[in-house]
């Protein structure tokens, strides 16, 4: 089903969260996913993604989608080119990093550090780890110690099966780390720590200015807690059918879920003539 308070006009350009917005549960895109943002390009209107994905894991997209603007990757922390090459990336101050894996560790987590280019961990056979490896077509980097890559993380994440548990933890350790890192969960099972004062958010205002674009001109479309900044600085917001309560109440309209064509369904019924 989809709600909403009827069709935006004037966007110029849309912005979409990837996992659990763009692509299915299983990580595809659907041919309504590929047909749509043809659409919205044949419309005059511009496509990006903002994802909490490293940006090796958006390659596949920007071949399947054409795109050719720029992303924002590491929930807005980086900004690269459909290249891939960086326009400009931040990193977590190594202080605010080394406090958020003793208190991710702490709390029972696996954690991986997204540093140097590379994806590390000390368990290769932890939870989600095959995901993450169909997710952004790579292969983990196996090591004893993470405290080494502290001075380099450009996100670390805490991951758990036990999704109860990792909400409780992203509220503890966000209190914690306020105003020294970014805490979001991107997933049900996976919470992002990622450079203060950036967000997804921080990317629609990157690209508002650099593609000089008014915000109430660009919506996005999203469905966890890391796409309501992304939300807030864009004129029309939409959230995906399989969002939580507090998503879908932060944004404009709700389409359907991701495994329903929502993203699809949402470009169909808001945004095109």
């Amino acid at each position: 089903m989809i709600a909403g308070s009827g069709k935006a006009s004037g966007i110029a350009l849309v912005i979409s969260d990837v996992d659990g917005t763009l692509v299915t549960g299983d990580k595809r895109l659907t041919e309504a996913t590929v047909t749509a943002v043809r659409r919205l390009r044949a419309a005059g209107i511009g496509f990006s993604i903002a994802s909490a994905r490293p940006p090796i894991g958006l390659r596949n997209l920007v071949a399947e989608l054409e795109l050719d603007l720029p992303m924002g990757a590491f929930n807005g922390a980086s900004v690269v080119r459909p290249d891939l090459s960086t326009i400009e990336e931040r990193t977590i101050p190594e202080a605010a990093a080394r406090s958020a894996l003793d208190r991710l560790l702490a709390e029972g987590l696996d954690v991986w550090v997204f540093a140097e280019g590379a994806w590390w961990l000390r368990d290769p056979e932890g939870p989600y780890t095959d995901l993450e490896r169909r997710t952004i077509g790579a292969e983990p980097r196996v090591v004893a110690d993470l405290g080494p890559l502290m001075g380099s993380a450009a996100k670390i994440v805490g991951v758990s099966r036990d999704h109860a548990h990792l909400a409780a933890c992203e509220a503890r350790i966000g209190a914690a780390l306020a105003g020294q890192a970014t805490i979001h969960r991107s997933q049900k099972y996976y919470l992002d720590v990622t450079p203060p004062h950036l967000d997804k958010g921080r990317f629609v205002t990157w690209m508002s200015a650099h593609l000089a674009i008014p915000p109430e001109r660009i919506a996005t479309f999203g469905d966890a807690g890391n796409d309501r900044p992304m939300f807030a600085q864009s004129g029309f917001s939409v959230a995906m059918g399989n969002a939580e309560a507090a998503v879908k109440a932060a944004a404009r309209a709700v389409t359907d879920s991701n495994d329903a064509d929502g993203f699809a369904h949402g470009v169909e019924r808001f945004l095109l003539p």
